[in-house]
């Protein structure tokens, strides 16, 4: 200032461009810098790749809905054909020429009125001998056979028929040994002759006596039951007392 109001003006020396290079490159590295800080947090807070994973295939679409059935069609029922007719038809006209048969050969004329069949000179109106008669009729079938009645007991308004033939049981010796006394009762069925058919033991006093007594019993007869004028058969009851006389 002295300088200028002095009247002498002093110039210094001024070096603009060595700043400038040096600042250049400082301003540079500190952009560069604050640029790449981002991005060094950013790859410390990366996400983990999973070690496996898990691809889903996208499902097929469904199958097309089935087509709707074909209505059948109506079947075509079989019209009905005339049968032909068989009959033999006359003709109109009359033939010109007729000819002979192969099996008229050495035949003469026929009689009318035969017939068919028939040999060359048979009898006029019918067949030597006449017609053979028909069989006869073959016999009818013999009835089947009568189903056996059912046995009627004795009772009742059915009275017992009349004892034709008693047979009295013999006491066996060795019951009377053993001094064996009682009464059997058994039952009788009689058929429609009259004869027992069949025994039955109703009560019991010792199987010797029991059997002597079925045995006489089955030679008992008696008249035949008639009811409604038919022989039917029947069951009774019996008893047998077999007892020793007391000693004198």
């Amino acid at each position: 200032m002295f300088d200028l109001m002095a009247g002498q003006e002093k110039h210094l020396p001024s070096h603009p461009t060595v700043p400038i290079l040096v600042s250049t490159p400082a301003q540079a590295m500190v952009i560069a810098l604050i640029a790449m800080l981002p991005l060094l947090f950013a790859t410390e807070r990366l996400p983990e790749v999973p070690t496996m994973m898990a691809f889903v295939a996208v499902p097929p679409p469904p199958p097309p809905p089935p087509p709707a059935p074909v209505a059948a069609k109506p079947q075509e029922t079989p019209k009905p054909v005339a049968a032909a007719e068989t009959h033999f038809i006359a003709p109109i006209e009359e033939p010109a020429t007729i000819s002979e048969l192969p099996d008229d050969e050495g035949l003469t004329i026929g009689v009318p009125g035969g017939v068919e069949g028939g040999i060359p000179g048979g009898v006029v109106g019918g067949v030597v001998g006449g017609l053979p008669e028909a069989p006869p009729p073959p016999p009818p079938p013999p009835p089947p056979p009568a189903a056996p009645r059912t046995p009627v007991r004795i009772g009742g308004q059915i009275t017992q028929p009349q004892l034709v033939k008693r047979v009295e049981p013999e006491y066996p010796p060795l019951a009377v040994k053993a001094h064996i006394q009682g009464v059997v009762i058994l039952e009788a069925t009689v058929g429609e002759e009259g004869e027992v058919q069949d025994v039955r033991l109703l009560r019991s006093v010792n199987p010797v006596i029991d059997r002597e007594a079925e045995r006489a019993l089955r030679q008992w007869r008696y008249s035949p039951l008639v009811l409604n004028g038919i022989r039917v058969p029947f069951v009774l009851t019996v008893t047998l007392s077999f007892y020793l006389e007391a000693p004198k």
